[in-house]
């Protein structure tokens, strides 16, 4: 099929999917507070970020990608990119390595980011560009800087970027440096797991920034006092992503699971790893009346990173590693 025929045959199935994804996202409400990210999503294509990706089939994966001479492939494929689920985009040894994440918990991400007009925004891992192509949208190209430390992803990144109309600041490097060519930043954000929080970042940062990154399977929002000292809590809200690059394995491939885990104690459990023991974890979460994400709460001060639970100054506080 020509280029152009099949152009006209994506954009056709496309725009209604795009739609669809927009209200169903919108039936949660998240866009309540910010409307402004609802235009973000109406107005940015997904597809044009996500041109393949693979499905889990019996003994592997199978890849759906926007050039398939089948056209009943190409239509699952673009039906696909409009469903609100993350999309594997690529793997190394059949382990995942990156991934564009589920649309709805992206919008969440970005209401919580609490941007206003004229923030200068930091994204770590630039996955898809999809993130940051929304970014682009709502506060333009030159308020936006996003960085992976992969050549293969920021190349894609770019181009994904460029085809679509956005051209954000797509930095080659470690995201854990904070990019400080192009500090101070009034928001980072990060759309890949992280063990802890870069200490470096604060210094990249004015003072009241936000940072929201995923860590121990929920999204913790820090607010910036000065270059040293940040102190925030978990949004209520679970969140799976793929490690950052070069930031060692995911502490939760080493814990036991067991059916009946709860997913709340899943998160104590990973947030103490290494430094509580899986039975004394257990404990805690059952003498607290089991306390849920929002209960906890991370500060950074003079390099040192901790977590704890219900106060900083109480007595239920852990190193993060």
């Amino acid at each position: 099929m020509a280029a152009h025929a099949l152009g006209r045959e994506l954009d056709a199935v496309a725009g209604p999917a795009r739609a669809g994804l927009v209200r169903r996202i919108g039936l949660s409400g998240v866009w309540d507070a910010d409307p402004e990210w609802r235009a973000a999503f109406e107005a940015v294509p997904r597809h044009l970020f996500v041109p393949y990706y693979y499905v889990g089939v019996q003994g592997g994966y199978e890849r759906l990608w926007r050039g398939s001479a089948d056209p009943r492939v190409r239509e699952r494929w673009l039906r696909g990119v409009y469903t609100d689920v993350p999309l594997a985009t690529r793997l190394c040894d059949g382990e995942l390595v990156s991934s564009s994440s589920q649309p709805s918990l992206m919008a969440r991400m970005l209401v919580e980011l609490a941007v206003t007009d004229g923030s200068r925004v930091l994204e770590i891992g630039a996955g898809t560009g999809y993130n940051a192509a929304l970014l682009a949208h709502r506060l333009g190209d030159g308020l936006v800087t996003t960085v992976d430390l992969e050549p293969e992803i920021t190349e894609s990144a770019r181009a994904h970027l460029a085809a679509a109309g956005y051209r954000p600041r797509v930095v080659l490097g470690d995201g854990a440096r904070g990019v400080p060519e192009h500090a101070p930043y009034d928001r980072i954000i990060a759309t890949c797991a992280l063990p802890s929080v870069p200490p470096a970042w604060l210094a990249r940062c004015s003072p009241g920034a936000r940072i929201l990154v995923p860590l121990a399977t929920g999204l913790l929002a820090l607010t910036v006092r000065d270059a040293r000292h940040a102190e925030g809590t978990f949004l209520d809200t679970a969140a799976y992503f793929v490690p950052l690059r070069g930031s060692g394995p995911d502490p939760a491939d080493g814990i036991p699971h067991r059916s009946g885990d709860h997913e709340p104690l899943r998160f104590l459990l990973t947030l103490t790893h290494g430094t509580l023991d899986p039975r004394e974890a257990h404990d805690l979460w059952e003498r607290e009346l089991r306390p849920g994400r929002e209960r906890y709460g991370v500060t950074v001060a003079d390099g040192r990173v901790r977590a704890w639970l219900d106060d900083p100054e109480g007595p239920y506080s852990w190193p993060l590693r």
